[in-house]
């Protein structure tokens, strides 16, 4: 935190103990420290290296994915082996991702009228 403190704001954390920094402050520079901070990455691991922007991009990723695989899927030879279905975006902090339904699956949905 020290560090973070000097790199980021250019703030010593002995100012707190020789009283010309109030605690307050020290809260608010901490709670608004950037992701690449040492104390983020600490605390957070490498969910830190991922923002709002990489979640999109990932989701993105995996939609673009998915709208190939089902045209590959729909437009294949009849008797030709279905395309392996696309893997998502690892994504830090999520250890395994739900199943997706199979074709069987969609198909009863369809046609038997729900689950």
């Amino acid at each position: 935190m020290e560090a973070d403190l000097l790199r980021y704001y250019g703030v010593d954390l002995l100012d707190y103990h020789r009283g010309t920094l109030s605690a307050r402050r020290v809260r608010v520079l901490v709670e608004h420290l950037p992701r690449d901070a040492a104390l983020v990455r600490e605390l957070h691991g490498e969910t830190a290296d991922w923002g709002l922007s990489e979640h999109l991009l990932a989701a993105v990723v995996d939609e673009l994915a998915a709208g190939n695989w089902l045209f590959a899927t729909a437009n294949r030879d009849e008797h030709a082996d279905p395309p392996e279905r696309p893997k998502p975006v690892p994504r830090p902090g999520i250890e395994t991702e739900t199943p997706a339904a199979t074709p069987a699956e969609i198909a009863a949905f369809f046609v038997g009228g729900g689950p």
